[in-house]
C-alpha cells in the first residue's frame, strides 16, 4: 500500500530545485542520487520526504519536516554570520557536519566567546531574537581596574550606552585581583543591543578585557568545550520558545 507522504524521486529533487524533472531523471540515470546511503538509479522510485535521506553529489536535502536547533561555544575570532565578505572565519566553518542549512540567532561579535544559538526554523529565530521575548543572556566579563560596589549598582540600575539607556540588569562580582588590576563579575541581561556589555563597562569607566556569553536562558555552555556544539532538547526549545 502506497504511503500518503509519498512521491516520486525525481519530482522531489525538481521541487527542491536541484533541476527540472527531465533533467532530475538523467541525474537518477546517473546515479549520482542516494536515498538512505544507497545509490538508486529506478525512475519512478517513490520516498518519503518525511522519512527518507537524499542525497545529490553528496550534498543532503533537507527533509519537510527537519527542524534543527544548535547550541555552540563560540571561539574568539570567528565572525557570527553565514558568510563573510572579507573571507574570515566564520561560525558555519565549526558546523560544517550539518549538511542542513542553518543561521545564527542573534550574534556575537568577534571577540566574544560563549553561548550562540543557530537553527533552520525562521518563526523561532524571529521569536528568539524579537526584542518583546527578553530572554537573559548571562555574561562572565573580565576588565581592567577594580570593580566596586557602586559600579554594579550602576549596571543594575541602568547606563547611558550612547543612544540608549540600559534596562535594568543583575550582577555579581566574581574576583577582583589588585595586583593585576583586573576584575571578573557577571551580569545578566535581557536585551541584545550592538556590543551592549563592552558599551556598559565603557560606560563606568573598565574596559573590558575578556567577554563570555555563559549562557541563554537557562541554556548553559559550561559542559562545553570551546568550538563545540550540541543540539538542544525539546524541553530546552520549548523553554526558550515560552
Amino acid at each position: 500500500m502506497e504511503e500518503k507522504n509519498e512521491v516520486r524521486l525525481q519530482k522531489f529533487l525538481a521541487d527542491n530545485g536541484i533541476a527540472s524533472r527531465r533533467k532530475c531523471e538523467q541525474i537518477i540515470l546517473d546515479g549520482r542520487v542516494k536515498v538512505n546511503e544507497k545509490v538508486v538509479t529506478k525512475l519512478g522510485t517513490k520516498i518519503n520526504p518525511y522519512k527518507d535521506f537524499i542525497e545529490v553529489d553528496g550534498k543532503v536535502l533537507q527533509r519537510h519536516n527537519e527542524k534543527i536547533y544548535v547550541l555552540l561555544n563560540k571561539p574568539i575570532g570567528y565572525v557570527t554570520t553565514v558568510k563573510d565578505q572579507f573571507k574570515r572565519d566564520t561560525v558555519m566553518d565549526l558546523l560544517k557536519d550539518i549538511k542542513t542549512r542553518i543561521v545564527p540567532v542573534g550574534r556575537l561579535d568577534m571577540y566574544t566567546s560563549g553561548a550562540l544559538l543557530l537553527s533552520n526554523d525562521g518563526e523561532f529565530v524571529n521569536k528568539i531574537t524579537h526584542p518583546s521575548h527578553e530572554i537573559e543572556k548571562t555574561y562572565n566579563v573580565t576588565v581592567r581596574g577594580k570593580i566596586t560596589k557602586e559600579d554594579m549598582e550602576k549596571l543594575e540600575s541602568g547606563v547611558d550606552i550612547g543612544d540608549y539607556i540600559t534596562k535594568p540588569a543583575r550582577t555579581k562580582i566574581l574576583k577582583v585581583d589588585e595586583n593585576k588590576n583586573i576584575s571578573r563579575f557577571q551580569i545578566i541581561i535581557h536585551e541584545g543591543k550592538n556590543r551592549q556589555i563592552r558599551r556598559m563597562c565603557k560606560a563606568i569607566n573598565k574596559p573590558v578585557l575578556a567577554l563570555h556569553r555563559a549562557a541563554i536562558g537557562k541554556i548553559s555552555v559550561k559542559n562545553l568545550k570551546i568550538g563545540q556544539y550540541r543540539f538542544l532538547t525539546e524541553r530546552e526549545i520549548e523553554d526558550l520558545i515560552k
